[in-house]
């Protein structure tokens, strides 16, 4: 690799059927703003970065719908709450519990599914995991 050169991540982007429900589910979930300019009739709606240099979250109209098991998925964890409280508000917020991982030791994870069917997991907090702010 030469030194010096890189790509960095801007967007990290999802195919689906209605990016404007679908950018304002995923911005209640991770608490980042969404693009001021966005419409519901829009092909393109962004989830901004919630600070400079993090990519935002960008969802683009697709025709088809979405078949298969996600490639690639978002594993988030809660910030000011435990996994299973989060696990409890993005279900309320629209996501649907895919694949409970939880474990009795309180580890593990539960893997869900956005409105559209795309996959994500919710990981244990920080404070959980004895980690240190």
């Amino acid at each position: 690799m030469l030194a010096g050169m890189s790509s960095s991540i801007r967007w990290i982007s999802y195919d689906c059927a209605d990016p404007y429900p679908l950018s304002r589910f995923y911005a209640a979930v991770t608490g980042w703003p969404t693009d001021d300019e966005d419409q519901p009739d829009h092909d393109e709606c962004a989830v901004l970065p919630p600070s400079p240099g993090h990519p935002g979250l960008l969802f683009t109209r697709v025709p088809e719908g979405k078949t298969v098991k996600n490639r690639l998925h978002l594993d988030l964890q809660p910030t000011d709450r435990t996994r299973d409280e989060e696990v409890e508000r993005v279900v309320a917020l629209g996501a649907t519990v895919l694949d409970d991982r939880r474990r009795g030791d309180g580890k593990g994870w539960v893997v869900l599914t956005d409105p559209e069917g795309n996959e994500f997991c919710m990981n244990t907090s920080p404070a959980e995991r004895g980690e240190v702010a």
